[in-house]
């Protein structure tokens, strides 16, 4: 899985709390995407067996609203997406010599 800017961030929410399912709505607003960058992260994420989905059950007549596709993220999902951050973080923290608390050049 390429880990982008939006995959990281949805990857990241859905760590938040891995157990709860989220619908995109409230993936939006945590990660501030735009439902045309969110919904294909998504999609990406389920083929690479990251994250469940599934859509709720309800008579939308009876709640007043659609009903939500849920989303949830795999064992393997919260495994590789624990992983792919922790890379992540490491590759972007500056290169510091221990005690001095300055960057050393990357060469």
């Amino acid at each position: 899985m390429r880990l982008t800017v939006p995959v990281a961030k949805v990857v990241a929410a859905l760590l938040a709390d891995p157990d709860a399912e989220r619908y995109g709505l409230d993936l939006m607003k945590a990660t501030e995407l735009p439902s045309g960058t969110l919904y294909p992260v998504l999609q990406r994420l389920q083929q690479a067996g990251w994250v469940a989905a599934h859509w709720e059950q309800i008579d939308p007549a009876a709640e007043g609203r659609p009903a939500r596709r849920y989303y949830r993220l795999t064992p393997q999902g919260v495994t590789d997406g624990r992983h792919a951050l922790a890379e992540l973080h490491a590759a972007t923290q500056p290169n510091t010599e221990p005690g001095r608390g300055q960057a050393r050049p990357a060469w």
